[in-house]
């Protein structure tokens, strides 16, 4: 799929260069042959208007050095059909049977000015008191530059293609990075919830055939029916955390922005936990600055403070103090939820937060699914917030900071 992606990415790209390059290259020839054409045809019109002695012979190549050569001759047509040629160091115009030929080709052509293919000339005419002038020029080297000009149009065009190919490599593989890592988060994200849900699956499955089995004792099949019920309700808690996973990255549950008293909301939302932390040995102090208002919502919210004291209260260390803050920092609110635990790696710290990831096989005993963290954070960014981990000497601290309300 990436692969095609980024084949159809470098397609699109190369093709726009491709459009764009024959623009350019196609103006430019184009309008450098239209400006070469117009200059020919203003010295033209310039010869054709100079005075010129009728009785004037024609003028043969003179080799000399101080003659200027010029690709430009003039042919003066009295009304009886003479011809006169004149011209200097370019041409031989002596060859009357050309001459001839030339100007039956102009006539022929029946335009006041074009190009006879056949001899490399352009011609103007123009008609004179005394008969008609027909202006000639070379256009040999106007065609030579011009295929000088395609020449080198061709080289910087296939240079320019080259790069710009390398470029949209590069381009197009740093573009579907984004999507790469989309698309093997996804990928794993569908491994780990097959794997997650497959466990308590194989659980039900056994213990329904073993109810089936009249073998076994009522004893025994409280225990079978227990175990589905256990394992059910684990389906169940892993199904809602999925679909509240999918909902926020649809943005399908969009957050009811309110003000609201963040230091009330921490301080009523620690009151549920304090039995459950009792019944463990642990301990919760709260240090809560009051005053702290902030934009969101309050559910939402509830339920962050919800995840990290669930957190502390399944991994950190029993019969140990679990301490909450929340104060200003700055610009900023910042809670913090910190106790004694394993000492998380930095890699730890940050892949925390990831669906399904695990620091050590504790996490696989079955009262977590590996995704409350990213609950969390989805939930936090949607506020405008950071979430992050950080550990030091056994002390693991979960930080959320918020902007609050003046």
């Amino acid at each position: 799929m990436l692969r095609k992606l980024r084949i159809k990415f470098i397609a699109v790209i190369m093709s726009v260069v491709t459009v764009l390059f024959a623009v350019i290259f196609a103006g430019i020839l184009h309008f450098t042959r239209r400006n070469i054409e117009r200059e020919s045809l203003q010295m033209m019109r310039g010869m054709a208007f100079q005075p010129i002695p009728m009785a004037a012979p024609v003028e043969i190549p003179d080799n000399s050095d101080n003659n200027m050569r010029l690709p430009f001759f003039t042919l003066m047509i009295d009304e009886k059909g003479k011809i006169n040629a004149f011209g200097a160091g370019y041409y031989d115009l002596t060859d009357k049977e050309l001459l001839q030929k030339l100007t039956e080709a102009v006539s022929r052509q029946d335009k006041q000015t074009g190009v006879i293919k056949e001899y490399d000339l352009r011609y103007l005419i123009t008609e004179q008191p005394n008969g008609r002038t027909i202006v000639f020029a070379d256009v040999s080297s106007e065609r030579t530059m011009l295929n000088g000009l395609i020449r080198n149009c061709i080289i910087v065009g296939l240079i320019g293609y080259a790069v710009f190919f390398i470029i949209s490599l590069l381009l197009a593989k740093w573009m579907t990075k984004p999507v790469e890592k989309t698309w093997n988060e996804q990928k794993q994200f569908i491994a780990d919830a097959s794997h997650e849900l497959k466990t308590p699956l194989t659980v039900i499955m056994t213990n329904a055939e073993m109810l089936e089995d009249s073998g076994y004792s009522e004893a025994d099949r409280r225990v079978f029916t227990k175990n589905i019920l256990s394992m059910s309700k684990r389906m169940r808690g892993l199904v809602e955390s999925l679909l509240e996973l999918a909902r926020m990255d649809n943005r399908t549950s969009a957050a009811e922005m309110k003000s609201l008293d963040l230091s009330k909301l921490i301080s009523d939302s620690i009151l549920p936990f304090e039995p459950l932390f009792f019944e463990k040995d642990m301990e919760l102090a709260a240090d809560i600055e009051s005053g702290i208002c902030v934009e969101g919502d309050k559910n939402k919210l509830r339920q962050v403070m919800s995840i990290l004291l669930d957190n502390a209260l399944k991994y950190d260390d029993p019969s140990d103090n679990v301490d909450i803050r929340l104060m200003r920092k700055g610009m900023n609110a910042v809670l913090s939820v910190s106790g004694k635990g394993r000492t998380l790696s930095k890699d730890d710290c940050k892949n925390i937060f990831k669906r399904f990831y695990r620091v050590d096989q504790a996490r696989t005993d079955g009262e977590s699914y590996g995704l409350g963290l990213s609950i969390a954070e989805s939930i936090v960014n949607e506020h405008g917030g950071r979430i992050w981990a950080e550990s030091e000497n056994g002390i693991n601290t979960f930080y959320v900071s918020f902007n609050p309300k003046k």
